[in-house]
């Protein structure tokens, strides 16, 4: 006896579910070579459905946080335009405005003016953008730079399980998935912590928690419609 395994569809054709005559063929075959016997296989369209996933996950973490970094790019130009408007035609009071800042921070009136007049000197709208908006050039939003890293912190993330599902036998496919999600989440909440200086069992069990309870909704979501179990 030999296990053969037969794929209908021609390369430059789309995966998907069999037509009636490619079924009728199988059904021959199977008479003619295998005493009647056929067993059908689905984990091409688990694996696709990855895929898919993966990509549409991406593309709409990178799309998001574009348009949302963008939008607080646009925030940032025009708290700068205003403010140098301000500085051309209120200087004075603009000054006043640092020194009181820096008052603020503990510096006493007559060293507050003096640096606040000295910082203006130099830069005037740095200033204001620094100490003022809290704005400054290391910390200013980059929308492209969002995008890229958001989209590839996802598809890093979602490529273990994929991987899992693409080597795993289809009839273990929803265990070694599950278990290797998890496994990821607990991994990615303790480096995170790690990387930040924080506690790592309390970001472990926070990214674990939510991301497993992400997993029940998509869970029940497939459930209602008849697409789980």
């Amino acid at each position: 006896y030999m296990a053969v395994t037969l794929s209908l569809k021609a390369t430059a054709v789309a995966p998907g579910d069999v037509t009636t005559e490619e079924l009728n063929a199988i059904a021959d075959l199977a008479d003619q070579y295998s005493f009647g016997e056929v067993r059908s296989t689905h984990k091409q369209n688990v694996v696709l459905a990855g895929v898919a996933g993966l990509v549409a996950g991406a593309m709409s973490m990178a799309a998001g946080e574009y348009v949302s970094v963008s939008a607080q790019a646009d925030i940032e130009r025009a708290d700068l335009a205003r403010e140098e408007y301000e500085l051309a035609k209120y200087p004075e009071m603009e000054l006043r405005e640092l020194a009181e800042i820096y008052e603020g921070r503990g510096l006493d009136a007559q060293l507050a003016r003096k640096v606040a007049i000295q910082l203006t000197e130099h830069d005037a709208l740095g200033a204001h953008a620094r100490d003022e908006l809290g704005l400054s050039e290391i910390h200013s939003a980059r929308p492209i730079q969002a995008a890229v890293s958001s989209g590839a912190a996802f598809s890093c993330g979602a490529a273990l399980p994929l991987l899992a599902a693409f080597v795993t036998p289809l009839p273990w496919i929803m265990e070694v998935v599950v278990t290797v999600t998890v496994l990821a989440l607990i991994l990615t909440g303790g480096l995170s912590a790690s990387a930040g200086g924080a506690r790592k069992r309390r970001a472990a069990l926070r990214v674990t928690t939510w991301g497993v309870m992400a997993m029940l909704l998509t869970a029940l979501a497939g459930g209602l419609f008849g697409s789980f179990g």
